[in-house]
């Protein structure tokens, strides 16, 4: 989630790179995001190494750091965002594995070689990326989308008809935008308007959940924050759904592949890190997900209906993502505090 990004690219040469043996086998476990990675992947990186692939899944990013931070999980792998590989890195929870010196790396956009969660990209390499605003049916709704204040000051046929991502910073942040408020905000002043603002906007949610896609599609609601990659699916089923890049802004992130410390599998972790970095197997993951992948090459072996997408690729003139930082421990209880009262 960022654009807090540097756009230097770094060249590997060949005698720095790592021997990552040409066959393995065992095992190789991954923890990850649930419905979040193509079988068709999987079996051929199954097929080219010969090894066993098996997958736990989770719903949040605070649900894996409790499991990585039990010390008994198991995992080879894990999929974590942006701000939460800052953290891993800080609580010595995953592998300097220096994936900047495989042999794949020099296909990653150059936009992706360094950023803020990890600088120079010695822990993690890029599994997909996106962006979260949200969705409206064009049938019920037919005026511009392309504003907070479709979902903040919602017209008449809209109310009691939005389901809002049960997540604190995204709901928090598209208000703080909205408000023309500074991100990580601890002022009193600019959380008592932020407040106030999701008060007045109460009566018009439906639900507060992460099943965004399945509520758009279904017509359960005919406004959903969502992100980009669950809204060209939704689309699919419901036509009529338009995703919005609104013009006060909206969220950018990056989930990322990481090793987990102390890895039972570290080879084959390495294997799969260099083997998601392939242009091919990369778009793989997109086709699956309907998310840009950060590889350069990738995007001939991405399916055209979705590279060629509205919500694949934003429209000219749209706000470039904003990537948020983890914001300190002051303003994550401030949060906390207005979530709260806004869900009584």
């Amino acid at each position: 989630m960022r654009h807090f990004l540097k756009a230097g690219y770094v060249a590997i040469a060949a005698c720095m790179l790592p021997t990552l043996p040409a066959h393995a086998e065992g095992a190789l476990a991954i923890f990850n995001w649930g419905d979040y990675i193509s079988d068709e992947m999987v079996k051929k990186f199954e097929a080219k190494y010969d090894v066993k692939v098996t997958v736990d899944t989770y719903d949040s990013n605070e649900t894996m750091l409790a499991k990585l931070q039990s010390g008994i999980s198991g995992y080879d792998l894990a999929v974590p965002g942006d701000y939460m590989v800052e953290i891993l890195i800080q609580e010595g929870l995953i592998e300097k594995v220096e994936p900047n010196t495989f042999e794949n790396y020099g296909n990653l956009e150059p936009k992706w070689a360094d950023v803020y969660w990890d600088p120079g990209r010695h822990y993690s390499v890029p599994w997909v990326w996106g962006t979260t605003s949200f969705t409206v049916s064009t049938k019920v709704y037919k005026g511009d989308v392309d504003t907070l204040a479709v979902m903040f000051d919602p017209p008449e046929e809209l109310r009691g008809r939005i389901n809002l991502l049960r997540d604190v910073n995204d709901v928090i942040n598209a208000a703080l935008r909205y408000l023309d408020l500074p991100r990580c905000n601890e002022t009193p002043e600019d959380l008592k308007k932020v407040q106030a603002l999701l008060a007045d906007l109460k009566p018009s949610v439906k639900s507060f959940a992460y099943e965004s896609k399945e509520l758009a599609e279904s017509g359960e609601v005919d406004l959903a924050q969502i992100w980009n990659g669950k809204a060209y699916i939704a689309r699919q089923g419901r036509p009529e759904l338009q995703y919005a890049y609104p013009k006060e802004g909206y969220t950018g992130w990056m989930d990322n592949l990481v090793v987990v410390k102390g890895a039972p599998n570290l080879e084959n972790a390495k294997l799969f890190m260099n083997f998601l970095m392939d242009p091919e197997n990369a778009a793989m993951m997109t086709n699956f997900t309907g998310y840009p992948n950060g590889v350069l090459g990738s995007e001939k072996f991405v399916n055209a209906d979705l590279r060629d997408s509205h919500e694949y690729r934003p429209p000219e003139g749209a706000p470039d993502p904003e990537f948020v930082k983890v914001c300190n421990e002051t303003v994550i209880k401030l949060y906390d505090r207005v979530w709260t009262n806004f869900l009584k």
